[in-house]
C-alpha cells in the first residue's frame, strides 16, 4: 500500500520563525514545528520526492531517506528547491543520477541557480548528479503514472501533482478550470493554506477550504502553514474531513 510522509509543512520561513516569540513559535507541541514543505511518496514501484527543501538533509536523516527514483518540483522558489545539492549523498548510495521533473520555468531556474552542476568544475566532495526533464502532462516512473496539475502562484505558473487518487498542491493562489478536471474523484487532497489573512500569491485558509469544497475529496490536508496557525487551537475551526498536516504525518493510500 503506498504511503506519503510529510517531511515539512511550513512556509519559506519555517516554524518557529527566526526572532519570533508568538504562541506558535513558543509551542511545545511537535505539530507546531514546521520545516519547509515537501513530501516523500513510497510504493512498491517507486520512491518519489515532491520538492526538495533547504531542510532536506535533516528530513532525510529523520525519515531515513536513502533512495529517490525521481524528484517532482512544483516551482523554483528556494523553499522548494534549496536542498538540491544534498542529493549528493543519495547519489553515493544509488550510484546513479536522479531525474528531476518540473515545468519549463522551474527547470530553467534550476539550470541557472545550480549552474555548477551542469558544467565541468573541480568537484571536491562531488556534485549532485541529476537529469532535468520538462513535464508536459503525464510522466511515468517505474510504471507509476503521475499527472501534472497546472496552477498559478500569483503570476507564476507552477505545478501540482496527482498520483492515483492522491493529489498535492502547494503555493497555489488560483486553479484554472481545466485543472479542476484533473482533480476529480480524489481520496486525498493536500493543499496550501498560508494563513488566515488574504495573500497575493497563496490561498489563505478560507480560500483553501473553498477549493476543498469544490473538489470534494474524501479527505483533505492543509500544508504550507505559517506560524499564524496553532495546531490544536485552530484544528477546531476546520470542517469534517479537513485537517492540518504536520511534519512526520504518514498517510496510507489505497
Amino acid at each position: 500500500m503506498p504511503e506519503v510522509i510529510f517531511l515539512g509543512t511550513g512556509t519559506s520561513d519555517g516554524v518557529p520563525t527566526i526572532g519570533c516569540d508568538c504562541v506558535t513559535c513558543r509551542s511545545k507541541d511537535r505539530r507546531d514545528k514546521r520545516l519547509r514543505s515537501s513530501i516523500y511518496y513510497i510504493s512498491e514501484e517507486c520512491k518519489l520526492l515532491i520538492d526538495i527543501s533547504p531542510d532536506f538533509r535533516i528530513q532525510a536523516l529523520t525519515y531515513n531517506i536513502r533512495w529517490i527514483d525521481a524528484i517532482l518540483i512544483t516551482h523554483s522558489h528556494n523553499d522548494h528547491i534549496g536542498g538540491l545539492d544534498d542529493v549528493r549523498s543519495i547519489n553515493f548510495i544509488m550510484k546513479k543520477a536522479i531525474p528531476v521533473y518540473g515545468n519549463t520555468e522551474a527547470i530553467d531556474e534550476i539550470k541557472n541557480r545550480y549552474s555548477y552542476i551542469f558544467r565541468k568544475t573541480q568537484e571536491g566532495g562531488g556534485k549532485p548528479k541529476v537529469t532535468l526533464h520538462t513535464v508536459e502532462d503525464v510522466v511515468e516512473i517505474n510504471g507509476v503514472s503521475i499527472t501534472s496539475i497546472p496552477v498559478m502562484h500569483g503570476q507564476i505558473p507552477i505545478l501540482g501533482y496527482r498520483i492515483g487518487n492522491f493529489a498535492y498542491l502547494t503555493d497555489a493562489s488560483y486553479i484554472p478550470p481545466q485543472s479542476f478536471d484533473k482533480l476529480e474523484n480524489l481520496d486525498v487532497l493536500v493543499i496550501n493554506a498560508l494563513r488566515f489573512e488574504k495573500h497575493p500569491t497563496h490561498f489563505n485558509l478560507e480560500e483553501a477550504l473553498n477549493v476543498v469544497g469544490l473538489i470534494k475529496p474524501k479527505k483533505a490536508y492543509l500544508t504550507h502553514l505559517t506560524h499564524r496557525f496553532l495546531h490544536k487551537r485552530d484544528s477546531k475551526l476546520l470542517p469534517k474531513g479537513v485537517e492540518f498536516a504536520y511534519d512526520g504525518l504518514k498517510l496510507k493510500l489505497d
